[in-house]
């Protein structure tokens, strides 16, 4: 292979401490907001965050039960998060109709829906639990 086929290295490969975590912290807040702006199910989904993540302290009664609650409405945003960027690269690759996409967008929607259920589960038993 000559110098003109040889893959060239990342430029932001070599990146390494604190530049490194400035440069990922910035990408990672940059995720954020592109999908509080783009995405309504996550605009959805954080603010329900930001209701129930305080609310865990007095629902809680040990740090288990704090664990549990504070988890799974992350587990929630997590799966919503890979859910989108998944959604917006198939979007990229080609916005026509094909079987694999479908497939692909409709797991993403499903463990979103787990996740979901899951939350939904957790925070209905806690709050059996304490006040039921």
């Amino acid at each position: 292979m000559n110098e003109a086929t040889q893959p060239q290295p990342h430029p932001h490969k070599g990146r390494t401490g604190l530049v490194r975590l400035a440069w990922a912290l910035r990408h990672s807040l940059a995720g954020f907001a592109a999908a509080l702006r783009h995405e309504s199910a996550f605009r959805q989904e954080a603010l329900l965050a930001v209701l129930l993540l305080p609310a865990a302290f007095v629902v809680a009664r040990g740090w288990v039960e704090f664990a549990l609650l504070t988890g799974s409405v992350l587990l929630v945003l997590i799966t919503e998060l890979l859910n989108s960027a998944v959604e917006a690269a198939i979007d990229r690759i080609s916005p026509e109709r094909h079987e694999l996409s479908k497939r692909a967008k409709d797991m993403g929607s499903a463990a979103v829906l787990l996740a979901l259920l899951w939350c939904v589960l957790v925070w209905g038993m806690a709050l059996w639990e304490r006040w039921g």
